[in-house]
């Protein structure tokens, strides 16, 4: 299966860091790449929301998706799904405190089943372009976070 999970060791407190991973909103302000995300229905950031995105992916610099909010712990879990051609992927975020003020974060990515080109290409694409800008979404997370 294609995806992962990544963590972030943060130095600021799970509310700080809270507030930039379960807004939708803010995740254009640490990306490293355009993204943007528009709610169709329900309030935003909540369970049953909808929203469309633009953002990049590899070979698609605009791709647009749709996804819904699927899980809201606050101030520990924040996750949604995404929905494209390939079918649905999920992306769920824990927001662990550490002590000292320091708040770990987890990232999981998973990948639907895929099928034809796709299942071939990823496995081979998604280390080599998705997981540095994984990567770099999490060090920019941090800057941003530990900013204030």
């Amino acid at each position: 299966m294609t995806g992962g999970t990544f963590t972030m060791r943060i130095q600021a407190p799970p509310p700080t860091v809270w507030g930039l991973v379960a807004d939708l909103g803010m995740h254009q302000s640490w990306s490293p790449k355009p993204y943007t995300v528009e709610w169709l229905s329900g309030e935003p950031n909540q369970v049953g929301s909808r929203f469309r995105s633009v953002g990049w992916v590899p070979g698609d610099k605009h791709h647009t998706n749709e996804g819904e909010i699927t899980e809201r712990v606050q101030p520990t879990r924040f996750a949604f799904k995404s929905d494209d051609s390939g079918g649905w992927f999920s992306n769920e975020w824990d927001v662990i405190p550490v002590g000292d003020g320091a708040t770990e974060v987890r990232f999981t990515l998973t990948f639907p089943e895929l099928k034809g080109f796709a299942a071939i290409a990823a496995p081979v694409v998604f280390p080599l372009l998705g997981k540095p800008d994984i990567h770099k979404r999490l060090d920019l997370l941090k800057e941003k976070a530990e900013r204030g």
